[in-house]
């Protein structure tokens, strides 16, 4: 049975079918193409977060109204180290956004990184995305001086963050 939190009839739960799956992989390549080009290594993790994000080690989250709703969020936390994670993949559609899904969404996600053992949470997004790096620092993601990024495998990525879990 997967996680469950529920809050103001928001329902998280990890991936937990096919469905879920596409619905990862649509509210993504939607954000995604909005304001970028889909990439070679999204369309490698959107077409199998299961294999590509939960068997190595990590977990994938979607977020519905109520029990049984739509899908109008997601995450995932892939393993990137021994003890460091890499948030990935969040989403929101638009007209769920500015209610706190993604703040709870992140939130799952952490509390996951660190029930799996992670001292360490980083991620790579885009500074276009000023809401979305905003939510990120208030969570204490702090931003990585360029002698601390590895190379990323997106062109769009311009903003590379670290969270260390105490």
């Amino acid at each position: 049975m997967p996680d469950a939190t529920t809050a103001d009839a928001l329902t998280i739960t990890d991936i937990a079918s096919t469905a879920d799956a596409e619905a990862f992989r649509v509210l993504n390549e939607a954000w995604i193409s909005r304001f970028f080009t889909l990439e070679d290594e999204d369309r490698k993790l959107l077409g199998d977060p299961l294999g590509q994000i939960v068997e190595p080690g990590g977990a994938a989250f979607v977020a519905r109204l109520g029990q049984d709703g739509p899908v109008i969020g997601c995450v995932g936390i892939a393993p990137v180290a021994p003890g460091v994670f890499e948030l990935v993949k969040m989403a929101v559609s638009p007209e769920h956004q500015g209610h706190g899904t993604g703040r709870k969404l992140i939130a799952v996600a952490l509390d996951r990184a660190r029930a799996l053992g992670a001292h360490r949470v980083v991620l790579e997004s885009n500074a276009q995305l000023a809401s979305a790096v905003h939510l990120y620092e208030a969570f204490g993601f702090r931003h990585l001086g360029h002698d601390e990024v590895a190379p990323s495998p997106y062109a769009r990525a311009d903003v590379h963050m670290a969270l260390d879990l105490g």
